[in-house]
């Protein structure tokens, strides 16, 4: 049975000087979920964490973890567990000592505190590393390190902000996968901060994207991809073409319109749930939603030259200059088709249920 208890943050507000960071944010966190807090700098995503950890005291706003209200205990009062971007371990103490800081505050005995580290460590694949210094691992070993000390006491929640931001590519890639076994094999309660987009896809059962000190959008990491619910969560969780256009016709959520820069050109989308009554609109499509084939083929097409090829492994990033834009497209590795040498002329298929359409502002 899982550890992990409920987060519930009602009205939450900070504010330094007149530079408002966290604007009245209500988020719930179900027992056992891992929901990442993503945005650009500055955004709040880490003045909320560190309000929930008890290190930045909020001005307005409820916390509370398990139906208990802890917004006015101390951090060593709360319970969490906390993961730093910097890890924040003793660089003299061995990986033992720095594991078993938070079993002796909590005067655990000698040995249950020994079962405890050994169980930990096996979780976190370091068996054998409890004489090392801290300067003597990696940053990779260390990182598993202050994830150990943080669960080691099996806290109901485990804030983590930023933990990976720290190391190369693949060892974050490696360490993701890690990070969600361990979540998931001890159902505690995740709250992640991060900037980085693909690791918020991979780890969250939701995300919420944070912007100016409010949440922007919440779901689940198909929903704030492939609906979001705005110009600014499309730009900001991936790659988005956007081509202004004027409403033709509508038939539910299906809409009809035409390019503003070319007249000539029309096609369908589908109607986002803020597009309103609006006649000004801007279609919204993602580079991965083209494929290239013959007029005729798909319900929409434009004609377009190729400026740009990018190798990219598993897929080729196309820069495609059309009538009403240069598109960013990316078409699979192995889609040989037809020439997509710089110059070469290039037919643009796509549905229309890859088209969504916001108001232009």
């Amino acid at each position: 049975m899982g550890i992990g208890a409920r987060i519930d943050i009602e009205g939450l507000s900070k504010a330094y000087g007149q530079e408002i960071a966290v604007d009245q944010v209500s988020l719930s966190v179900n027992a056992g979920e891992f929901v990442t807090l993503l945005g650009a700098s500055g955004s709040g995503k880490t003045t909320t964490l560190m309000s929930i950890a008890g290190f930045v005291a909020p001005d307005a706003g409820k916390i509370q973890i398990g139906g208990r209200d802890i917004a006015r205990l101390p951090p060593e009062k709360r319970g969490l567990g906390v993961v730093f971007q910097s890890y924040a371990l003793f660089p003299n103490y061995s990986v033992y000592e720095n594991i078993a800081f938070p079993l002796r505050l909590r005067k655990t005995s000698g040995p249950d505190m020994d079962r405890r580290i050994k169980e930990v460590l096996s979780l976190v694949d370091l068996s054998g590393y409890e004489k090392r210094r801290i300067d003597q691992l990696s940053g990779g070993q260390q990182q598993r390190v202050a994830l150990a000390r943080a669960i080691v006491f099996s806290p109901p929640v485990l804030l983590m902000d930023e933990p990976l931001g720290a190391l190369d590519r693949n060892l974050r890639d490696q360490l993701q996968t890690e990070i969600k076994r361990i979540q998931r094999d001890l159902g505690v309660t995740v709250l992640y901060v991060t900037h980085d987009q693909e690791e918020a896809l991979a780890l969250s059962d939701r995300i919420a994207i944070m912007d100016k000190g409010r949440i922007a959008q919440l779901g689940t990491p198909d929903e704030v991809y492939e609906r979001p619910s705005s110009p600014f969560v499309a730009r900001f969780l991936g790659e988005s073409n956007f081509i202004p256009v004027k409403l033709i016709s509508v038939n539910g959520r299906a809409a009809r319109v035409r390019a503003v820069a070319d007249g000539g050109l029309c096609f369908t989308g589908l109607l986002a749930e803020t597009a309103g009554s609006a006649q000004d609109l801007v279609a919204m499509i993602r580079p991965e939603a083209f494929r290239s084939g013959a007029q005729g083929e798909a319900e929409n097409c434009i004609k377009g030259t190729v400026r740009l090829r990018e190798f990219l492994g598993p897929t080729v990033r196309l820069t495609v200059a059309c009538s009403v834009a240069e598109l960013t497209v990316r078409l699979p590795r192995l889609e040989r088709d037809r020439t997509m040498d710089r110059g070469s002329p290039i037919d643009l298929l796509w549905r229309s249920s890859d088209t969504l359409l916001f108001p232009r502002a």
